[in-house]
């Protein structure tokens, strides 16, 4: 994560204006479809004139599944396919959170070429104009984890921001504006308050650190004290995890995973704070970032996991009839991660996993073993591709076992396996291992 710098001085509390203070006038009598409310000094989100609490995901796929689940709103980070995605989420009763995606502030070659700022802000006018009328739309979201720097140098990103801003401001008075950013950094916020004018709230992406939260807000009130948006929340990311002694993340299990989400949710959810509008959870669908399976909560198949589970009981209070397997843990060779696996190359090996309790019915067991994916696009973009799995390996599968080969190549790996049952629903686990050249 790149930091802005530090800003040192005395600030009068009295100078500083609420981020939509700026914002275009409208009619007195004119009622946004879309607004933020404050009553007996609690804000409030309204749609349609009715009070929306978020209770949301971060992705585009599996609508049903998050309506069944209690979910009422996606938040997406561009927009590709947007119309279609906002027809879908209308037919499932769900709100969109609609993401522009944005160069970092560091890309300085960017924001100082006019030519490509000006293209960016007809391409985005042209988005707002075509499906600000939308039923599904919610709010935008201009930029995601940007980092607010601030130093003179970043003056032109501020200058096509802030016109950014103002142009979707005056074009759909009729939905909120936003930004996210990472964590609860304080030198953002107290840069979008300088800096950044006509923003109708803030929305965060904090993992580990949602644990902290409610004090962190307390710290940073003087120069911010509007309404915020959790726009990702989840379990620790792999910057956030253990290590093995080459630098590989140590995941847990899906099951372990579930019930870190219920943790940060039941114990460090600010659900009760005044200036709370919700929260989308990260990540609804299946993707590859490290692993495929660290965010997902569905397999690439559609199976589902114990983590939606969980999300339903949050959301509704109520559980499934049927709750996917639940696996205490992996071994490979009696070792678990922690204990830094080293093996020999082609030398055969052993995996196994136990359950929390014993299974119910039948399970199919699928095994891969993989590549670390180390790749980094640049410093702002992991791979979003999951490696190809590595063919010929596999010795035998027996039960909840496996035997397989270590691979010939000296490097890091891991070895994954996913557990479905016979209701659509799944659990997995991997370890990462390295081997060693001769």
């Amino acid at each position: 994560m790149q930091k802005a710098i530090s800003i040192y001085g005395i600030v009068t509390i009295t100078a500083l204006a609420f981020f939509a203070g700026c914002k275009p006038a409208s009619p007195p009598d004119y009622k946004p479809r879309v607004h933020i409310g404050r009553e007996n000094g609690k804000y409030m989100l309204f749609r349609n004139d009715t009070p929306f609490i978020i209770k949301g995901a971060a992705g585009f796929t599996h609508l049903r599944k998050l309506q069944e689940a209690g979910g009422n709103t996606i938040r997406v980070w561009d927009t590709l396919h947007l119309g279609r995605i906002l027809d879908e989420a209308q037919a499932h009763n769900i709100a969109v959170i609609a993401g522009f995606p944005m160069p970092a502030s560091g890309f300085l070659a960017y924001y100082e070429d006019t030519t490509k700022t000006a293209a960016q802000y007809t391409a985005f006018r042209a988005v707002v104009n075509r499906y600000k009328s939308h039923p599904a739309l919610l709010m935008w979201c201009l930029g995601n984890e940007l980092n607010f720097p601030y130093r003179p140098m970043f003056k032109p990103f501020y200058k096509a921001y802030n016109s950014l801003v103002n142009m979707v401001r005056t074009e759909d008075p009729d939905h909120p504006v936003t930004t996210a950013i990472i964590n609860l950094d304080k030198n953002s916020i107290y840069n979008l308050r300088w800096k950044v004018h006509g923003l109708d709230l803030l929305s965060i992406n904090i993992f580990n650190q949602l644990r902290s939260l409610e004090q962190d807000l307390g710290k940073v009130s003087w120069a911010w004290n509007g309404p915020f948006l959790i726009t990702e929340w989840g379990v620790n990311g792999p910057w956030e995890s253990e290590f093995t002694a080459w630098g590989s993340p140590i995941e847990n299990t899906s099951t372990r995973k579930a019930e870190q989400y219920r943790e940060l949710y039941e114990q460090h959810m600010p659900v009760n704070h005044p200036r709370f509008l919700g929260a989308c959870v990260f990540f609804w669908g299946s993707k590859q970032e490290v692993t495929h399976t660290w965010f997902s909560t569905f397999s690439s198949t559609g199976a589902i996991s114990q983590t939606v589970n969980t999300l339903q009981y949050l959301w509704t209070g109520q559980w499934p009839a049927q709750q996917a397997p639940a696996l205490k843990y992996m071994l490979v060779n009696g070792k678990g991660a922690r204990n830094n696996i080293l093996l020999k190359p082609g030398a055969p090996q052993k995996a196994e996993i136990l359950f929390e309790t014993p299974p119910a019915d039948s399970l199919r067991l699928h095994w891969e073993i993989l590549p670390e994916d180390w790749y980094m696009k640049d410093k702002y973009t992991p791979n979003t591709r999951k490696p190809a799995p590595l063919r010929g390996l596999q010795l035998s599968a027996k039960g909840y076992a496996t035997t397989f080969r270590a691979p010939e190549k000296e490097g890091p790996y891991r070895i994954f396996v996913t557990v479905f049952d016979n209701r659509g629903q799944y659990a997995s686990a991997n370890t990462p291992f390295y081997v060693v050249g001769p």
